[in-house]
């Protein structure tokens, strides 16, 4: 849609290939809902944010940056609000406002809008000359593909780009799921599903180099199958071939407190409650789901009284909470994946125009091409700047 108004608000006669009833059926679901549209940062801060490919994101950014991108929306009618790590947001917290302006931005600007699926480019002399639809041909000077990854497939994003590209002799870097929830083999993630843990630490650290990959604090959360929330959601994209048992999540339950700080305030919540059984003695330090599973790792039996605990239980204790350990087994499907990773090899494409270097006439925005960024916005920044780029250079 950013790609198709803009080439038309350009002065070029533009047609609008969508293969669902409606347009903007991804955006619909980003935020939960309510459409993170953009992070409000500056461009180097966003290209920090981006871990696959973020250089070559650079001239596509500063030509419409995070700011142009906060004008643009509130321009088409839809004001903004920023919230905590500068995510933006619909004022009225609704996607629908972001997917319905976007149709008017291209439908104002005088595109056709036409529902059809694309099976195959229309190539002539080496130049892209139109697409081979379902229904009919269309023929153009230009063709942007901007059809998104694979991920959330029922929004339409089957990977159709991906095959579009390799017609024209494009590399394909195999996706994979990124910003995907993680599974895990501890059976204790099960008992604790449904636990949102809040204002903890997370650590992923790599077992084959016994190096941490990741580093956050924040919010996750526990599931039948392993871990999710905004913090697993991040990590998940620094992941790189997961065998069972090369990487173990760590959490710090109790990140404000150092070591000698949360064993005085064991020793507190131990007094407190002298003689009554261990199980039931940390409901003010612990969330209740977390309880029992935490005590069978500890190792002390569930009845011993609070009174009789070493200083030597008391130290494992201590250990144990600001070193929660669960195993990573590997990625939630692809289908459940924010963002797909890979696709269209960058060295391919020109930078500053989002054209193909393989073939004339041939651009590409979005999610199709292998840049991915971390949660908070910034993918869909990818997809307001290479559109932006894509339907100027087109015209």
């Amino acid at each position: 849609m950013m790609a198709a108004g803009t080439a038309a608000a350009c002065g070029a006669s533009v047609t609008l290939i969508e293969k669902n009833p409606r347009v903007g059926r991804k955006l619909m679901i980003t935020g939960k809902g309510r459409c993170n549209v953009l992070n409000n940062c500056d461009v180097t801060t966003f290209i920090q944010n981006v871990p696959v490919n973020g250089r070559f994101l650079y001239s596509a950014v500063s030509r419409f940056t995070p700011a142009d991108a906060y004008a643009f929306f509130e321009e088409i009618g839809v004001p903004l609000k920023t919230e905590r790590g500068n995510r933006c947001y619909p004022q009225s917290d609704k996607a629908v406002d972001v997917v319905d302006a976007m149709r008017r931005f291209v439908l104002d600007n005088g595109c056709r809008l036409v529902q059809d699926t694309v099976l195959s480019l229309e190539t002539e002399n080496g130049e892209a000359v139109g697409v081979k639809g379902e229904k009919q041909t269309y023929f153009a000077d230009s063709v942007i593909v901007c059809c998104g990854g694979k991920s959330y497939p029922l929004t339409g994003s089957t990977g159709d780009g991906y095959r579009l590209a390799q017609q024209a002799g494009h590399t394909i870097i195999p996706p994979k799921p990124s910003l995907v929830p993680l599974e895990s083999s501890d059976p204790e993630c099960k008992s604790m599903q449904g636990l949102s843990l809040r204002n903890v630490a997370l650590k992923i650290r790599d077992n084959n180099t016994q190096k941490a990959v990741y580093t956050d604090f924040g919010e996750m959360l526990f599931t039948h199958f392993g871990m999710s929330g905004p913090m697993i959601l991040s990590a998940s994209s620094h992941l790189r071939d997961i065998d069972d048992g090369r990487y173990t999540a760590s959490i710090d339950l109790k990140p404000a407190l150092d070591e000698e700080q949360l064993d005085k305030r064991l020793q507190r919540d131990l007094h407190e409650n002298a003689n009554r059984d261990v199980v039931n003695a940390f409901s003010k330090l612990l969330p209740r789901k977390l309880i029992v599973p935490a005590l069978k790792r500890w190792g002390v039996p569930f009845d011993k009284k609070c009174h009789s605990v070493t200083k030597e239980e008391r130290r494992r204790l201590v250990l144990l909470l600001k070193n929660y350990t669960i195993p990573i087994s590997g990625f939630r499907p692809i289908e459940e994946a924010i963002v797909t990773s890979g696709g269209v090899k960058v060295s391919e494409i020109n930078p500053k125009t989002m054209e193909s270097k393989l073939l004339k006439g041939l651009y590409f925005a979005g999610e199709v091409i292998d840049a991915d960024a971390y949660t908070g916005g910034f993918n869909l920044q990818i997809a307001w700047s290479t559109g932006r780029l894509a339907g100027e250079s087109a015209v």
